[in-house]
């Protein structure tokens, strides 16, 4: 599948191991790409390679246990991807969920987390991967992002302005890294399928919906236009057109992936 123009390229993929990331790595191994991708749970992180391994035989893969947090943890998984895999052409930042609290009742402690997570999740893979990064050409850098970014919800505090703080960045680092030749992008998602809303589903007091009814109402109560929720690869095939050569003209941009749910032109 030669569509993306990544058949023989080196892509990284954090929280590679469920949801958007799994989907990403899937499609990349698809595109003939050699992949390495991580996560903080090994189970499920082995649980995945297996089932890739299987689908992808031939595949140049690595999987790695890796903290995004811990700077000595993310070199550490840098250098076993050079080893095995070659330097990076890209690098999808794919990490962190919601944190549901408003202004009143969100600690410091909680403040300082979610910042920590949104900013440095980023911020500690582009670091260990720049050097291979620069020694590619059309590298890029891909972050996923909320739509909370630009529309942010009261309920979700702390995540909104740390999700405007990570789209402020992608810009930033656009604008340096392109005398680099590394472009850098985002994407802005609505409500995707994944693990958080699964359990939601599992927790849901009306009993007697099941998962396809339940994200129905769920669609229509939050007004997403398309009426339903997004799927992991729907998100994951615009992080590839952003990764890959097919958007050489772009950097520092975000693509919506909200079904319509955005009220910003």
């Amino acid at each position: 599948m030669n569509f993306y123009q990544l058949q023989g390229s080196t892509a990284i993929v954090t929280g590679g191991s469920s949801g958007i990331g799994l989907a990403c790595v899937e499609l990349l191994l698809e595109a003939g790409a050699a992949v390495a991708f991580c996560g903080r749970d090994s189970d499920r992180l082995r649980s995945a390679e297996a089932r890739l391994r299987e689908r992808f035989p031939q595949a140049r893969m690595l999987a790695q246990v890796c903290d995004v947090l811990d700077q000595a943890s993310v070199d550490a998984f840098a250098q076993a991807s050079l080893s095995t895999l070659g330097p990076a052409r890209v690098l999808i930042n794919n990490a962190g969920q919601g944190r549901v609290s408003t202004f009143a009742d969100t600690t410091d402690a909680a403040w300082t987390e979610e910042l920590q997570l949104k900013f440095f999740s980023v911020i500690y893979p582009v670091r260990a991967f720049m050097a291979q990064l620069q020694s590619q050409p059309g590298a890029a850098i891909v972050c996923v992002n909320s739509l909370l970014a630009s529309q942010p919800e009261p309920h979700m505090v702390a995540t909104s302005a740390a999700r405007a703080g990570l789209k402020n960045l992608v810009r930033s680092m656009a604008t340096e890294f392109a005398a680099k030749d590394i472009r850098v992008n985002g994407i802005l998602i609505g409500l995707v399928e994944s693990g958080q809303w699964r359990r939601r589903f599992e927790a849901r007091e009306e009993r007697d919906l099941d998962w396809s009814q339940w994200t129905a109402q769920l669609a229509q109560r939050k007004h997403i236009p398309l009426g339903r929720l997004g799927l992991p690869i729907e998100a994951a095939r615009a992080i590839l057109f952003l990764a890959s050569p097919l958007s050489a003209y772009t950097t520092g941009s975000h693509i919506d992936v909200s079904g319509g749910l955005s009220r910003h032109a």
